[in-house]
C-alpha cells in the first residue's frame, strides 16, 4: 500500500464519522459582553451554512 492509498482510505473512513452540530458549552447572556454576542451570532450563521449544504 502506498501513501496515496492510505490517504484515500483515511478520507473514506472519515466519511463515516458522525457530524457534531452542537458542543456542550456553558453560556450566560447575563455575563456575555459584545464579543461573546458576536461569537454567538457567528456560530449560529456557521450552523445555518452547514445545515443548508
Amino acid at each position: 500500500m502506498n501513501k496515496g492509498e492510505r490517504s484515500m482510505d483515511k478520507k473514506e473512513s472519515n466519511k463515516n464519522l458522525p457530524i457534531s452540530k452542537n458542543e456542550d458549552v456553558e453560556f450566560s447572556e447575563e455575563l456575555a459582553d459584545e464579543e461573546d454576542m458576536k461569537a454567538q451570532e457567528r456560530a449560529a450563521e456557521a450552523d445555518h451554512r452547514q445545515n443548508n449544504k
